[in-house]
């Protein structure tokens, strides 16, 4: 089994999921600045061009991270961070699943079709219209968040599970492409620099 890796933000949460659960796999880099997972060999394996991508033994691939993140968690032994019991695999995947969407995706986009235009447009279709409101969500949604977090230490609960991990990758993102965390989210930024001090936040 092997994680096909690159720079950015999808490829750490997949890299700081498996330093949090101990798991070690073979990384094998792909240069996605140059369009390395836009060309043949590639997308032989992954026909979508994302990265990462998990190789299996057999030499069938996983894709999406939160999808490989709860295959490894199932795989390998050790507490999981997607949850022991049926409620707390609900809450989980619930406030992963909210963050993806109201977070992680805005965020994402937002930078695509604004400051990462001239890499991006020449791949998929951009909005470069879209991105101030995009950025605008994500604002949004972090402000709701940060009501959320002054009852409770981490994104889905006490525990810090893989909704944790997503929005501390996105977020580091966010802050090295223009879009800081704003201060003002005092609840917010406790649980993110909690989150930097892990060891895991380095993967």
């Amino acid at each position: 089994m092997k994680l096909i890796n690159s720079v950015g933000p999808n490829p750490h949460v997949v890299r700081m999921f498996m330093a949090e659960r101990g798991i070690t796999l073979a990384l094998e880099d792909i240069d996605i600045l140059k369009g390395k997972n836009r060309e043949g060999d590639y997308l032989k394996t992954n026909p979508a061009g994302q990265s990462p991508t998990l190789v299996l033994d057999d030499g069938s691939v996983i894709t999406e991270i939160t999808a490989i993140c709860e295959y490894l968690d199932e795989k390998f032994p050790g507490d999981s961070l997607i949850g022991k019991t049926a409620e707390e695999r609900a809450q989980t995947r619930r406030w992963t699943r909210w963050t993806d969407l109201n977070i992680v995706e805005p965020l994402a986009n937002g930078f695509r079709y604004s400051e990462g235009l001239p890499l991006f447009q020449s791949r998929f279709r951009c909005l470069p219209e879209a991105a101030p409101g995009l950025k605008a969500k994500a604002q949004d949604a972090l402000a709701f968040l940060d009501t959320q977090l002054a009852a409770r230490t981490n994104v889905a609960g006490e525990k810090f599970t893989l909704a944790d991990v997503l929005l501390f990758c996105f977020l580091t993102f966010g802050g090295a492409v223009g879009q800081p965390l704003n201060p003002e989210l005092q609840n917010v930024g406790r649980w993110y620099a909690a989150a930097a001090e892990r060891p895991s936040a380095k993967a």
